[in-house]
């Protein structure tokens, strides 16, 4: 049991923003400036999917289908986003501004344009 409490902490260590993959061009927000962005706001993605991070640390995810997964998240020092869902995934992802407009760099450097 111990050493499953440390594994799952060793798993939620926070990940820098530097460790994201950014591009020249993408403006980084601070702590403050992306909860100006993400908090209590509806982030429609181009595949139809849609983010929601409540004011109280709450989170959901509405699929393109309809279907919907649960969470909380936490908001890093360096702007960060961590995201702990209720069946047990959870993924760490970076908010930047590029030309085009917002967009959310996941752990994985894939890249996902907001509406």
């Amino acid at each position: 049991m111990m050493l499953r409490f440390i594994a799952m902490i060793l798993m939620a260590t926070p990940v820098a923003a530097q460790e994201f993959p950014t591009r020249g061009g993408d403006e980084i927000f601070d702590t403050n400036a992306t909860r100006d962005v993400i908090v209590e706001k509806s982030h429609e993605f181009y595949d139809g999917g849609v983010s929601f991070y409540s004011i109280s640390v709450d989170y959901s995810y509405t699929y393109p289908d309809g279907g919907r997964a649960f969470g909380r998240y936490e908001l890093g020092e360096d702007g960060v986003v961590c995201t702990f869902f209720r069946h047990g995934f959870e993924r760490c992802d970076l908010y930047v501004q590029d030309a085009r407009g917002l967009v959310l760099i996941t752990q994985d450097s894939d890249r996902f344009l907001v509406r």
